[in-house]
Formats: C-alpha cells, structure tokens, sequence
C-alpha cells in the first residue's frame, strides 16, 4: 500500500526529504504523497520514513492503494530502473 497524509499534516515538512523515491510534494493544503512513486520504504528502509518523522502521525497506509510487499519491491525495481 501507499502512504497517504491525512487532513491533520501541519505542513512541517519533515517528511518530505525522507522519501526516498521523491514521492511527496508540497500541495495546496499539505504535503501529499504520489502513490504511484511510494513503495512504503521497500528496497531502501525497514520502515516508511514519512511515517517515522511525522510530528502528528498523519502519514498513514491509504487504504485506496493496497499493495503486496511483492508488489511493492517491484514498484521500487521500476522506480530504480
């Protein structure tokens, strides 16, 4: 699955420059994460950074983007690539 950041993100920014696949971007409210960039950390960290960081615990699983680890680790093979 993804990680999504819910409507309680204070736009801190501490999470950004954790992505390791550069997959959070400032958004008009708050950061927002790109789904199709985000493999949870797979292939760099045992954890999702975002998640980690986060200040208010608003990086969270998007229930919208379920993903396997095997999917997720092929995700981050693309991405690499």
């Amino acid at each position: 699955m993804a990680f999504v950041i819910t409507e309680e993100c204070i736009n801190c920014g501490a999470c950004e420059p954790e992505c390791p696949n550069l997959a959070i971007t400032a958004g008009e409210e708050r950061y927002v994460i790109d789904p199709e960039k985000c493999t949870e950390c797979v292939g760099h960290f045992e954890e999702s950074q975002c998640a980690a960081v986060c200040p208010v615990d608003c990086c969270v699983v998007d229930p919208d983007h379920k993903e396997t680890r095997d999917e997720l680790t092929a995700k981050f093979q693309r991405l690499k690539g």
